[in-house]
């Protein structure tokens, strides 16, 4: 008598070699994915070494010009920074603090970098993570109500004003609110996170950062806010178009209705991606209004280390930077196909 699989077991097994199959695109997707993600890293570890080596000006002179040297003294600096050896061997001593989260000793602070970056890192997520939160939800709401009515007074006054400040340098519109707000009507500080004289209890202690915050998150809001209201505009406008809308509107459902339940939640794709997208350059785009409000983040600390030059310094924060943007992005294409059946399919 031939043996046979039971129709139980053969239907489980069935089942497991199609999920194999349908598993298959997933796994190649994400392997793509990561796999460009490393190499991109790679690239900025190697980029973050040597570019910074053709910089203009030497650290070993400039501490020689602050704290008069012997020639005797400049050669034993040289040594003790490293800065004696092969390029070679300089580029192996760089491999190893990278892959060892280490990125040497600052020749400015005397300090770890990693310590460095570790006291500035939360400053900056707090300054750069509130202008995103206010920023993404600002956008939205305004280009969703501007998409549903394009061409209305509300849609031409939101769009005509997010294309302004859009075009706005970032360090000219630091620096006009500094002088109105900060310099001439000493409505908020002129730079810091907290004050000289801080209050002593918890309450106020907070609130003393989020006066300090007021000045540099509205810069940061303002110049990036309204990608968020083109985008979400734009799909609003071509999702009213679309035919189940029609058939909704037509047997009777509320505009507002149609708005909130149906035509933002499918215009939201191409924003969420926008939003991860964004987080990460935002973080990256903070030197320049850390330096012009001197809040104590890492773009500032970038900034230093670029006038000294700082080498240590300035790798360590190119590659955490660099880092952050390769994340977010490949955050962004993970989180845009779960969210888009199309793009599984394809």
């Amino acid at each position: 008598m031939s043996s046979t699989v039971p129709p139980t077991e053969a239907v489980i097994l069935e089942e497991q070699g199609e999920a194999s199959v349908r598993s298959s695109p997933a796994v190649k997707f994400a392997l793509t994915k990561i796999g460009g993600a490393l190499i991109s890293l790679a690239m900025v570890i190697l980029l973050g070494f040597f570019a910074f080596k053709i910089l203009p000006g030497d650290p070993v002179a400039k501490l020689a010009r602050e704290h008069p040297m012997s020639p005797e003294q400049i050669a034993q600096l040289r040594a003790q920074l490293g800065l004696d050896k092969p390029i070679w061997q300089q580029f192996g001593d760089y491999l190893v603090n990278v892959f060892t989260l280490n990125f040497g000793e600052s020749y400015v602070y005397k300090q770890s970098v990693a310590s460095l970056i570790g006291d500035y890192f939360w400053n900056t997520i707090l300054l750069t993570g509130t202008s995103a939160v206010i920023a993404i939800t600002l956008g939205l709401w305004l280009g969703q109500k501007a998409g549903w009515r394009p061409g209305s007074r509300f849609d031409n006054v939101t769009t005509g004003t997010s294309l302004v400040l859009w075009s706005v340098p970032t360090f000219w519109l630091a620096l006009i609110l500094l002088m109105v707000f900060g310099g001439t009507l000493h409505w908020f500080p002129t730079g810091g996170m907290v004050s000289p004289d801080p209050p002593d209890d918890t309450l106020g202690k907070v609130l003393d950062v989020v006066w300090h915050m007021v000045l540099p998150v509205t810069t940061m809001v303002a110049v990036v806010y309204a990608q968020y209201v083109m985008v979400m505009r734009a799909s609003v406008m071509e999702e009213k178009s679309a035919d189940y809308l029609i058939t909704a509107r037509a047997k009777g459902l509320r505009d507002d209705d149609l708005r909130t339940r149906h035509a933002v939640p499918n215009a939201l794709l191409p924003t969420v991606t926008l939003v991860f997208l964004h987080i990460g350059g935002l973080v990256a785009g903070a030197v320049t209004v850390e330096t012009v409000f001197s809040w104590p983040g890492l773009g500032k600390l970038t900034y230093q280390a670029i006038q000294g030059p700082d080498l240590p310094l300035l790798q360590g924060t190119f590659v955490v930077f660099s880092a952050i943007i390769i994340f977010t992005n490949l955050v962004a294409d993970f989180v845009y196909r779960r969210l888009d059946p199309r793009v599984r399919r394809g």
